[in-house]
């Protein structure tokens, strides 16, 4: 089930939204980024499917190998 809610945010930041994300899928969006803040167990189901991944898995070792001495400044 899903509530209305109503908030208030700055006329840039919602141009912003309405540009990149588009209109009719910024409620859908801002749920998607509050949802690990505030149920916390679907970021730890969202950990254990990626970790079992296992292609996924290997992709992300064979980058961070390949990282490996690479200096920031």
């Amino acid at each position: 089930m899903h509530k209305k809610l109503t908030i208030t945010i700055d006329e840039e930041v919602y141009k912003g939204l309405q540009e990149k994300i588009g209109r009719g899928r910024i409620s859908q969006f801002l749920e998607d980024l509050a949802r690990p803040f505030v149920l916390p167990q679907e970021l730890d189901k969202a950990y254990r499917d990626m970790s079992a991944d296992e292609e996924r898995e290997q992709e992300a070792l064979e980058w961070a190998e390949g990282t490996v001495g690479d200096e920031t400044r």
